[in-house]
């Protein structure tokens, strides 16, 4: 006669656990999606409810704001808005991953004299403030001529002055073997042609992260873009946000907040199609908590 092992039954409380992770990751959702959901709720409000009501559903759908807002700001359409915005934020994207994949393939895979310590100061560069160099800068292009253009605000990202992404693409480009660029140097490549034929298609996770981040932060940049345009045909949506406030009564606080939703459609549309890269690059760049 065998002895059977008593069996426990773990199904309940594993089930529970799940329901409770699911309910707390679905709570923490809404939290997280509220100021979106009331961003759009006020741009649909009439005037007298933006401010004085505290309920989050308009007493009706003020369509008008939306048409407010895409007749622009001091004579300028929001499609020539939203045009300057994706100048400068598409010249962004392309100069970083350009300038940034160069800079960080020679610190990763070339060798030439104080790598290190060349590396250690670009490193440093992070802790600095933005603001730090913004009055020198300033200077400099106003000696060239540049203020009141696009250039003081796409040209810097051409010099690969953004550490923070050099460093994201040396630390995927590490993680690559180096008997690729062995093979390649076998069959007659050079630095430039392994880097572009070679090492570049291997890094498109890194880049695709790099050109995500450059076009959040340069799409709502607003500080920069203050200081060197000044034309209102050369304003981006983000200072056409300013200037609606500027230029309007508190009546107009609906069109705004129909325009910001105008201005945030882009960022939504651009991180969804690129997300799935975003993750892959941070968690294969030592990135990762």
């Amino acid at each position: 006669m065998t002895a059977t092992a008593p069996t426990t039954v773990v199904g309940k409380p594993v089930r529970r656990s799940r329901i409770a992770v699911h309910i707390g990751c679905l709570v923490a959702l809404l939290v997280m999606l509220y100021p979106l959901a009331w961003l759009f709720a006020t741009s649909l409000k009439p005037a007298d409810e933006v401010i004085a009501s505290l309920n989050l559903l308009p007493s009706h759908l003020e369509w008008s704001n939306y048409k407010t807002a895409l007749d622009g700001v001091n004579g300028v359409s929001v499609w020539r808005l939203l045009g300057n915005s994706l100048l400068i934020a598409g010249g962004a994207v392309v100069g970083n991953v350009v300038s940034c994949s160069l800079a960080a393939y020679a610190f990763a895979r070339l060798r030439f004299r104080f790598r290190g310590p060349m590396f250690a100061f670009m490193i440093a560069t992070i802790m600095l403030p933005h603001h730090a160099v913004l009055i020198p800068q300033y200077i400099i292009f106003n000696k060239l001529g540049l203020v009141n253009t696009y250039w003081p605000l796409i040209l810097p990202k051409f010099l690969a002055t953004e550490a923070f992404f050099v460093f994201l693409i040396v630390q995927f480009m590490r993680g690559l073997p180096r008997e690729l660029e062995e093979a390649a140097r076998i069959d007659g490549c050079g630095p430039f042609r392994s880097f572009f034929q070679v090492i570049l298609p291997l890094t498109r996770p890194a880049l695709i992260t790099t050109a995500i981040f450059t076009f959040i932060w340069t799409w709502n940049d607003f500080f920069t873009q203050l200081i060197y345009l000044f034309d209102p045909d050369k304003f981006t949506l983000t200072l056409a946000l300013r200037s609606f406030v500027d230029a309007s009564s508190q009546s107009a606080f609906g069109p705004m907040f129909a325009m910001s939703v105008i201005a945030l459609l882009p960022i939504v549309l651009f991180f969804l199609a690129f997300q799935r890269f975003l993750v892959e690059g941070m968690a294969s760049s030592g990135l990762k908590g």
